[in-house]
């Protein structure tokens, strides 16, 4: 390694305490280079769980749609018909879940990126930068399909809603380990200030 590149490394590399720190610091304590990869496949397993389950049920009610006409009368022909709709299940079964996972894994990868990026700009991790960022997803997912004022209306409230519910856990999760959370320390403060007034004028 030449000494320009190994300068470069050294500059760039974490100390012990920095990398503990960052772990500590970080939200539910994985770092986002971690966090953000772990969310994305996590998605996308959920997502091929559910698109395999019902892309293979809609391809089985489309496989029986298609033949109803025409069913087999003979012990070759059910032996064939049965073969040919468990491939059709299992072919639009791995679509739907490709589909759904790559879907589901894009979003998460956004809403999680987005969500560090509130927590960099604003110069603190809590609640507000996870509903912050759910809202954006929101708005782009609508914005993408073309959404109508009520389906757009009724999406932002379910990102909200999601955006409130797993922005309070996480902040649950870092007063639970001792870590400062923005609005929390907020109010401590204006409460210490008029707790220290009262004392004074007493």
């Amino acid at each position: 390694m030449s000494p320009p590149d190994r300068e470069v490394r050294e500059r760039w590399a974490l100390t012990r305490e920095e990398y503990t720190q960052l772990w500590e610091e970080s939200r539910l304590s994985i770092p986002p280079l971690m966090r953000i990869p772990a969310a994305a496949f996590t998605a996308f397993g959920v997502g091929m769980t559910l698109g395999l389950a019902h892309g293979s049920k809609m391809a089985g009610l489309r496989f029986r749609a298609e033949h109803a006409h025409r069913l087999p009368t003979t012990t070759t022909g059910w032996y064939l018909y049965h073969k040919s709709k468990n491939y059709h299940l299992a072919f639009g079964g791995l679509k739907e879940g490709f589909k759904v996972g790559a879907r589901l894994s894009i979003l998460s990868t956004t809403m999680f990126c987005a969500e560090n990026l509130f927590d960099v700009y604003r110069g603190t991790k809590d609640l507000f930068s996870t509903v912050l960022a759910s809202l954006a997803v929101a708005g782009g997912f609508s914005f993408w399909n073309r959404f109508s004022a009520a389906e757009t209306a009724r999406t932002a409230r379910k990102g909200l809603r999601f955006g409130l519910a797993y922005g309070a856990v996480q902040d649950a999760v870092s007063l639970a380990k001792g870590r400062p959370v923005g609005y929390v320390e907020f109010i401590r403060r204006h409460v210490g200030k008029a707790t220290q007034l009262e004392e004074t004028t007493t």
